[in-house]
C-alpha cells in the first residue's frame, strides 16, 4: 500500500513537472495559460515597456477581460527601434490617445493561432488582413516559415515566438513596433 501510494506521488511529481516544462518562456519567465495576458507579460522581462505602457494607457482592465484577444507582443528591443524620444513622449498623459491608438494596432478580437493564421493566410492567396481592435488593417503574409506583419504604411514586423496561450487569448511576440 506505501509502495502504491509513493509510485502514485511520483507518478504526479512526474506530470507536474512535464505540465510546468510545457509552459513557453517567454522573457525569462513561464506563461501560464490559466493566467490571462497581463498576468502572464508583467512577468516577461522583454516586456517591460510594453507593460508600462499599457499601464499608462489605461488598457489593464481590458487585457484582464474574458476576450478573447490575439495580442502582437512587441518587446523592450522593438521599442528601442524607434526613433529616440518616441516611447517617452507617447507615455506622457496628454498624448494617452495616440499611445492607445498604437497598442490597440497591435491587438485582434478572437483567438488566432499560429496556424490559424498560416490559413487564413494561404486562404487569402498569401495575404490576411486583420482588422486591429483600432479599427485598422495589419497584413499577415509568410516569409519562409515566419509570420509577417506589415502595417499600413508597409513597416514590418516578424512573429519570433508564436502560440503564448493565454486565459482570455493568445500572445505571438514580435520584434517591431508597428504604427497605425
Amino acid at each position: 500500500m506505501k509502495k502504491n501510494i509513493l509510485l502514485l506521488l511520483f507518478s504526479m511529481a512526474v506530470t507536474l513537472t512535464a505540465v510546468a516544462a510545457s509552459d513557453p518562456i517567454v522573457g525569462g519567465a513561464a506563461m501560464y495559460p490559466a493566467k490571462n495576458i497581463v498576468e502572464n507579460a508583467v512577468n516577461s522581462q522583454d516586456h517591460t515597456t510594453l507593460v508600462a505602457a499599457v499601464k499608462a494607457a489605461g488598457l489593464v482592465d481590458t487585457l484582464e477581460s474574458p476576450g478573447p484577444f490575439t495580442v502582437f507582443a512587441p518587446t523592450n528591443e522593438a521599442f528601442n527601434k524607434l526613433p529616440a524620444g518616441t516611447v517617452e513622449m507617447l507615455l506622457k498623459p496628454e498624448n494617452k490617445d495616440q499611445l492607445v491608438k498604437v497598442l490597440t494596432y497591435h491587438v485582434v478580437a478572437g483567438r488566432i493561432s499560429s496556424n490559424d493564421l498560416a490559413k487564413q493566410i494561404k486562404d487569402g492567396g498569401g495575404k490576411a488582413m486583420l482588422r486591429t481592435v483600432n479599427g485598422e488593417t495589419l497584413t499577415a503574409s509568410m516569409q519562409g516559415k515566419h509570420i509577417i506583419l506589415t502595417d499600413e504604411k508597409g513597416d514590418i514586423s516578424t512573429v519570433t515566438i508564436a502560440n503564448v496561450f493565454q486565459s482570455n487569448g493568445v500572445i505571438h511576440v514580435v520584434d517591431t513596433v508597428l504604427l497605425p
